[in-house]
């Protein structure tokens, strides 16, 4: 079985998207084609968006499912004329906070993901330009990290460093074990005085030599017998040094910040 499924926002769809395919990750037995329409804040997109809608039910004879975080209540109901399955998705907590708040919502739309906090905006982009300086031990100047991820190369240091940057503004250097610091197995000299903000990465050696012939093909840095050394190697260093660490090859980056910040306590918001 396949459907249609439209993200509709009048902002930059990001939330419709993240809580949609939530959702719809709990359906194992159906494919969905997938559509985010942003930036719906006007009745005339609205109108575009509808006709975009009935055009594909008509095409497929299943009726689009709109996960909608649209909201003015006259733009979602142009877009409910299309004959789609509306879930608007914060609907169910409006009038409760209303009730709870005294207050009515003010209907403005790009609020969600809108430019209103310059200073937590500047705060997001120094800790992505502090991940890019610190990327692969570019720098090792740590004083500023709030955590400092360690592991053989490939393991998944430098996505999760930028992901906890952009959606937290958190300072996150990382720091690759060479074959010299997995030879010595002892933790290198230029991360011993910031102990408390190591984490460590780890991975499936088959799945790493995967991600490395695909950088690298035909090298020995690509090679099964390499990647389990190094793995083992890291696996021993890091337990041997007390150093959490985490295996990433079925864990998406969410997951693996989210662990991150717990361990080490950082308590930050998504921005």
């Amino acid at each position: 079985m396949r459907r249609t499924v439209f993200f509709i926002s009048d902002s930059t769809g990001i939330t419709a998207e993240t809580i949609g395919n939530s959702m719809l990750a709990q359906f194992d037995g159906v494919q969905f084609d997938t559509h985010r329409l942003p930036f719906i804040d006007n009745a005339q997109k609205a109108e575009a968006a509808s006709l975009r809608i009935k055009t594909k039910y008509a095409q497929d004879g299943h009726r689009p499912i709109v996960v909608n975080t649209m909201t003015s209540r006259a733009l979602c109901d142009i877009v409910a004329g299309s004959g789609a399955l509306m879930l608007d998705v914060f609907a169910p907590f409006i009038e409760p906070l209303e009730a709870e708040l005294g207050a009515k919502q003010s209907g403005a739309v790009n609020r969600s993901h809108g430019l209103v906090d310059f200073e937590r905006y500047e705060a997001r982009i120094e800790a992505t330009n502090y991940a890019l300086a610190h990327d692969d031990g570019l720098d090792v100047d740590y004083n500023q990290s709030d955590v400092v991820l360690v592991g053989v190369s490939r393991s998944g240091k430098t996505p999760t460093c930028l992901y906890m940057a952009l959606h937290y503004g958190v300072c996150a250097a990382n720091y690759p074990l060479t074959d010299d610091d997995l030879d010595k197995l002892e933790l290198p000299v230029r991360l011993r005085p910031y102990r408390s903000r190591l984490f460590g990465l780890t991975i499936d050696p088959v799945r790493l030599a995967q991600i490395r012939e695909q950088r690298r093909p035909g090298s020995r840095y690509a090679t099964l017998k390499q990647c389990r050394w190094e793995l083992e190697q890291a696996d021993r260093l890091m337990r041997r040094e007390n150093i959490p660490f985490l295996n990433t090859t079925h864990t998406s980056i969410e997951e693996i910040s989210s662990k991150i910040f717990e361990y080490l306590g950082i308590e930050r918001h998504m921005y």
